[in-house]
């Protein structure tokens, strides 16, 4: 018997979809790319290369993007997607969607790995995945109960 995927699965898969289409639209433009921050760049190590957008993701699912092309949105005190896999080095653009501050910091034993430092709204940081490979867990300082785990691999 041939079912159709649950709705929840329909949906992140639509959502996929669509990001990948706007990605690729970002990536034909000629206009330099991804974008920019309108925060100082975080404590991590500068990106030669502009980041672009990654399709949005379930926060309840593991997103994966090549390197140079993550976007964790931070919304209703939750990240988006709150676990995500990236390779080595790769920028990643945090923007805060709520009406109050955050921050994605890197916790124990990886303190000081990455942090964005405090977000206001609308407000935008890229960071950059360490080069080691592991699993990363993060927080916001402000509000610890916020949490999610960046793997590098």
């Amino acid at each position: 018997m041939n079912r159709r995927p649950s709705r929840p699965r329909r949906t992140a898969l639509a959502i996929a979809a669509a990001g990948w289409v706007l990605l690729g639209a970002v990536g034909c433009s000629s206009s330099g790319g991804g974008g920019g921050s309108s925060s100082p760049a975080a404590t991590s190590p500068a990106v030669s290369s502009p980041a672009a957008t990654s399709p949005a993701a379930s926060s309840s699912a593991a997103s994966s993007a090549p390197a140079g092309a993550v976007t964790v949105t931070i919304k209703d005190f939750k990240f988006d997607p709150a676990t995500l896999t990236v390779a080595p080095g790769t920028a990643i653009t945090v923007t805060n969607q709520d009406d109050t501050g955050h921050t994605l910091t890197a916790l124990a034993p990886n303190a000081g790995a990455f942090d964005t430092g405090l977000l206001e709204q609308g407000k935008s940081a890229t960071i950059t995945a360490p080069t080691t490979p592991g699993s990363y867990p993060f927080h916001c300082d402000v509000h610890p109960t916020m949490t999610g785990t960046l793997v590098v691999q």
